[in-house]
Parts: C-alpha cells; structure tokens; sequence
C-alpha cells in the first residue's frame, strides 16, 4: 500500500469507536480503474471479479467478507474504500445475469458483461501462458461502499 493510500486509511478510522482492522488491500481495477472506481463511487458498481488462476499465479489469498479495499486511481491516488460482503468461485459460464449487472460496466447487460469479461481474460491469461475458456473459474465479489474520499 502506498504512503497516500496508508493515510487516508488512517484518517477515515480516526476517532471512531470501531477497531481499526489489521488487514486492508489497496488496488485499482484491471480494464479502466478510473472509470471503474468512478461507477463505485457512484453506487453502480457493487461487484467485480477477477480470473481465480492469477489468485493461484500470484499466490495472493482469495478475498474473504469482511475484507476492506482501499480503491485507487490509475495514478495510485486512493479514492474510496469498500468493504466485501460476499464472495463466491463459479465458472465464467455460471455467473448470473444479476451479477454481470451489479457490475455497472457499459450497458449493463449480460451480453456487454460478457464481452469485455472474454476479451479482457483473453488477453491477461494470454500474458501468463494459459488459454481462455468459457467455464474458467471466477472470483466473484460484491461489496459496499464504505467511504468516499
């Protein structure tokens, strides 16, 4: 976590009654991490997801409820923090419309969910040497703004 990120985690927890947990992530989204904090900021986006190989690539621990994230600009600047809620490992092919929705991304649709899911996984797995395929496993989360910066 950068210097900025570390402060302003730090600032929101001041002076409350609730402890301070020890864990939180900083991390900006993959595809548009501006345009993609903006939809969380504005309470369009609720959920997001990522490829459960680059969990495994990483060796990074999956996200877990409860888990606080500290989202950030494409500059690394911090922007607002989420609390996860709910966590789930489905094959890309089983992910509900709902979800795809919860999103936020483009027109909302399942078809636009689905898409831009398979180009960008297209183009990362293709990055580490592993091949696309619709029943991938996905890292489906959903979570709560917290605080906006």
């Amino acid at each position: 976590m950068n210097v900025k990120a570390e402060l302003y985690w730090n600032a929101f927890w001041q002076g409350k009654e609730e402890e301070k947990p020890q864990s939180v992530s900083a991390w900006q989204f993959g595809a548009d991490p501006d345009q993609l904090a903006q939809l969380v900021i504005d309470g369009i986006k609720t959920a997001t997801c990522s490829g459960y190989v680059f969990y495994e690539e990483e060796n990074e621990p999956l996200p877990s409820v409860g888990d606080y994230s500290i989202i950030l600009s494409s500059e690394e600047e911090p922007l607002a923090i989420i609390k996860t809620v709910k966590v789930e490992v489905l094959p890309m092919n089983e992910v509900s419309e709902e979800f795809a929705i919860a999103e936020g991304e483009g027109d909302r649709t399942y078809t636009y969910w689905w898409d831009a899911h398979e180009k960008f996984f297209k183009e990362e797995l293709d990055k580490i040497g592993h091949t696309f395929q619709v029943d991938m496993l996905l890292v489906c989360e959903r979570f709560e703004l917290i605080n906006v910066k």
